[in-house]
């Protein structure tokens, strides 16, 4: 059962956003009808269908280019396009990525915004990274809108040595910069092996009564 006084905690953890009172309304509703599901955990998958690449880019017709070719032409074709991001991973990369996305399933990242922070939980399913707004995931749950979704496409890990990226937003809730922001913060804490980021991933994860928001932001 949820207690006042958690319900409380929730509540002032909360207020402490910026961003609060654009959801006060649809938090405080849920709040009275459905408190266990409020304060509950971020147990429930994403379930994300993931196109083939070749629904993108033709297979054939990159298979003899070099790398560093394939990396070009994928990157400008991105270029063009509205609201995508894009990169090439090293497959290296991408196994560490992979490898700790399984430990580390759901995360959260700070966005820097003009009056603060937002953050921002991002959580893997399969090859794609799915992002949404911290006040929406707490309201909406698993139907809470997606603001950034990031697919990874393994067709050319073995052949070539690289991993496609790519990244989708709405730009209605991020612009290209933001959405970089967060695509740059995913590589800093699932590829790089930096200590004080793997510590607040493990704290995260298995200690979470002792994760703090504000250690995100200091390493921000």
């Amino acid at each position: 059962m949820t207690t006042p006084r958690k319900m409380q905690e929730v509540l002032e953890d909360l207020k402490g956003n910026p961003f609060y009172d654009k959801y006060a309304a649809k938090i405080s509703q849920l709040q009275k009808e459905e408190p266990n599901k409020f304060t509950s955990g971020l147990e429930e998958p994403i379930q994300i269908k993931q196109e083939p690449l070749d629904k993108i880019m033709k297979i054939e017709l990159i298979k003899d280019k070099t790398t560093e070719e394939i990396k070009e032409i994928w990157e400008q074709y991105h270029i063009q396009k509205d609201y995508c991001i894009a990169a090439t991973i090293p497959s290296v990369d991408f196994d560490t990525l992979n490898e700790n996305s399984n430990k580390f399933p759901i995360f959260l990242f700070p966005l820097p915004r003009s009056q603060g922070y937002e953050f921002i939980m991002c959580q893997f399913a399969q090859n794609t990274v799915h992002f949404t707004p911290l006040l929406y995931y707490q309201v909406h749950k698993e139907n809470a809108p997606e603001c950034l979704t990031v697919t990874h496409y393994e067709e050319l890990k073995d052949s070539k040595g690289i991993v496609l990226m790519r990244g989708e937003y709405d730009k209605n809730v991020l612009n290209a910069k933001e959405a970089q922001c967060l695509a740059n913060q995913l590589q800093l804490y699932y590829v790089q092996q930096e200590p004080k980021k793997r510590q607040l991933l493990e704290i995260f994860t298995h200690k979470p009564d002792e994760f703090k928001h504000a250690d995100l932001i200091k390493q921000i």
